[in-house]
């Protein structure tokens, strides 16, 4: 069986039971850093073969791992920080477990995502969690426009040396949102900073942002979202007015928002001029 056991995402003891009794039985232990990994594994006298698996090497492993599994071997699979998969490697070996009707189960634990969402002070009952970024500016530019239009809360992870940049952007985009950051989650810096984009950027104008960041990003007001009612004309002239876009990128984001071919919502506009 394949064990997903969740890890401290700072500190050490937010670890359970579970999840120490399943490192300590297990045949051995799949990691992302055997280095880090081994940190951990010593402070709570576990010791079991450290293999190492992450995302350059998780298809090269797979066979091999299989193999084991096939066996009758039970292998556990941590990542660096939090719950395997999510962004974090697991996924790919999860769904080869399943196409190989190999069983897997999961030690729940730490997650920066829901740590981060619960204490946000943002509405839980509905939200989306859109992982790391995009490093491009223009799918950058494209992610934070389908995030600006969402009905519910948006999760992210955001890279310090990359914040100040898209927290502009947002500023760009919609300079009213409510946006939350909470950095250093469950050590000892640990901070949670609210406000607009500017307010954000004001916060860390005088030093460089530290640490791991999840970003959180307000819904979107009811006259953002409940676009269902208005014509594709109509929806492409908000977009325009509301995000200071051009209509080819106007045109783009609907399209998108609509799951429609772009051409369909460019060809009524290009019937009326």
């Amino acid at each position: 069986m394949l064990y997903l056991v969740a890890t401290p995402i700072g500190n050490l003891s937010d670890i359970t039971y579970r999840a120490i009794e399943t490192l300590r039985s297990c045949d051995y232990i799949l990691c992302e850093d055997t280095r880090h990994s081994l940190h951990l594994l010593k402070h709570y006298d576990i010791h079991k073969p450290l293999k190492s698996y992450h995302k350059f090497n998780e298809t090269q492993q797979a066979q091999s791992i299989l193999d084991d599994l096939r066996s009758g071997q039970h292998i556990c699979l941590i990542c660096d920080a939090g719950t395997p998969g999510i962004s974090d490697p697991g996924t790919a070996l999860v769904q080869l477990c399943i196409e190989n009707e190999i069983p897997v189960t999961a030690i729940p634990g730490p997650c920066a995502a829901i740590q981060a969402l619960s204490c946000s002070g943002l509405p839980t009952d509905h939200f989306q969690f859109f992982g790391f970024l995009p490093r491009k500016e223009g799918e950058l530019k494209d992610a934070l426009l389908a995030i600006l239009s969402y009905s519910g809360t948006t999760i992210c992870y955001e890279s310090p040396h990359r914040l100040l940049d898209t927290l502009h952007l947002f500023h760009a985009l919609q300079p009213q949102r409510e946006l939350v950051i909470a950095r250093e989650l469950t050590k000892k810096f640990e901070e949670f900073v609210r406000g607009t984009p500017q307010q954000l950027l004001e916060r860390w104008h005088s030093e460089e942002p530290r640490g791991e960041i999840v970003l959180l990003v307000a819904p979107a007001a009811n006259t953002e979202s409940d676009w269902a009612q208005w014509s594709p004309e109509e929806h492409v002239q908000w977009m325009q007015e509301t995000y200071s876009l051009s209509r080819k990128e106007a045109i783009k984001m609907v399209a998108d928002l609509r799951q429609v071919p772009k051409r369909q919502i460019y060809n009524l506009f290009h019937e009326k001029d």
